[in-house]
């Protein structure tokens, strides 16, 4: 019983450091309905209680909302291929890069 009761303080600490931490760490404007100063005193000194109300109403969440998108909405709706507005392509990685890959083999050959 005694091991049970240490295990459950020690997850309560725990969930109470990483909210504090947290808060710490999160940019004023990420700070959700408080400032974050006012988030970080609720979590400091409402130890599990105001642990909770971060992860419940302070934090902002982590999936996408409607005012933030992974993609731009004209690259999700236009099916073009990944081209850019003005039409150019769009940027590849340099494995995709066949140009790239011939300077690449002629260094490693020695060529240049």
């Amino acid at each position: 019983m005694l091991v049970l009761a240490a295990v459950l303080v020690l997850v309560a600490l725990g969930v109470w450091l990483y909210c504090l931490f947290e808060v710490l760490s999160t940019t004023e404007g990420d700070a959700r309905h408080l400032p974050k100063f006012a988030w970080f005193m609720i979590v400091l000194l409402g130890f599990d209680l105001g642990a909770i109300a971060w992860l419940v109403f302070g934090r902002r969440r982590g999936f996408v909302t409607a005012d933030v998108t992974a993609w731009p909405p004209d690259f999700l709706l236009s099916g073009d291929g990944g081209r850019t507005e003005a039409g150019a392509p769009a940027p590849m990685g340099p494995d995709d890069d066949p140009e790239f890959l011939r300077q690449l083999d002629r260094r490693l050959r020695g060529d240049e």
